[in-house]
């Protein structure tokens, strides 16, 4: 029987810094929804790190979602949630409710829109306080955007003009829009961000 996990190098060099960040970031129990999950690596590991709280990954992508079901399974974790077919762009989500939303790696291999619908949708599930964790490359005002990652930008472009690393402002400004504060930002390995707003 064919496997229908898929691997992403990049979850093995990022998982461990993600987590050691969550552990301050979300609350002690409730379920975490993750938007744009991929192949469901990091869904898996942070539901066996993390067992007080209930992951709910998701993505709108088909072999994605059989990718997250088939970790799941493996592992036979009772706090992972089976995956959501949910685009962020989208006026209605699946789920009306959650604790917290786990963003990572989305944001740049996206357009625009569904950075938009982020932070519409987090502001109709998400109750007050609750945080919107974001990871990734971003452009900040002031700041040098490292060579590699303007390299990477310039890949992503050849895969759709409309993808490429946010302004970290211009972020701040659409989550302000849907009622969000200013974000706390913490530096990441690889020049990535951590980048995490409350829902005011």
């Amino acid at each position: 029987m064919e496997d229908a996990r898929l691997k992403s190098p990049s979850v093995a060099r990022n998982r461990e810094a993600i987590l050691e960040t969550l552990r301050l970031v979300l609350p002690h129990q409730g379920v975490v929804l993750e938007v744009a999950s991929g192949s469901g690596e990091h869904a898996v590991f942070f539901a066996q790190s993390l067992p007080h709280l209930v992951f709910c990954p998701s993505d709108p992508d088909a072999a994605a979602r059989r990718s997250i079901a088939a970790w799941g399974l493996s592992l036979g974790l009772s706090n992972l949630r089976a995956p959501l077919a949910l685009d962020a762009r989208a006026s209605d989500w699946p789920l009306d409710a959650a604790a917290a939303i786990l963003c990572i790696n989305m944001v740049h291999i996206s357009p625009w829109a569904a950075t938009e619908g982020l932070f519409k949708g987090a502001a109709r599930i998400l109750p007050s306080n609750a945080p919107l964790y974001l990871y990734g490359p971003y452009r900040r005002s002031g700041v040098e955007t490292a060579s590699s990652n303007i390299e990477f930008e310039a890949w992503l472009k050849t895969k759709d003009p409309g993808f490429g690393l946010r302004d970290l402002e211009a972020v701040a400004d659409c989550a302000s829009r849907n009622g969000f504060g200013d974000p706390a930002v913490l530096e990441m390995p690889a020049n990535n961000l951590s980048v995490i707003f409350r829902r005011a």
